[in-house]
């Protein structure tokens, strides 16, 4: 099942949001990783990033509400969504 938000996949077994970012090597993949570290603190709502090569998947929910998807994360993922669009990185 995926989200109204753009490629963003909800694992309902686990009720996190989830999507994957390709990028061309190995250091454009960290520079967004750090600018979604930004945002993140920025919003005190942290994600799970996992970084494999020229791969970065995101998965978010909120633990604070028992692990649940709430507006924090659609939000969270719609920055994550510009950062990306951006490619300024």
């Amino acid at each position: 099942m995926t989200t109204k938000l753009d490629n963003w996949e909800t694992v309902e077994e686990e009720e996190k949001l989830r999507k994957e970012f390709l990028f061309s090597s190995f250091t454009e993949a960290l520079a967004f990783v750090q600018k979604v570290g930004e945002e993140a603190e920025r919003e005190n709502h942290h994600p799970d990033i996992h970084i494999y090569f020229k791969k970065v998947v995101i998965e978010t929910t909120s633990h604070d509400q028992g692990n649940k998807i709430t507006e924090k994360d659609t939000q969270l993922a719609e920055q994550i969504n510009r950062i990306f669009s951006k490619k300024t990185i």
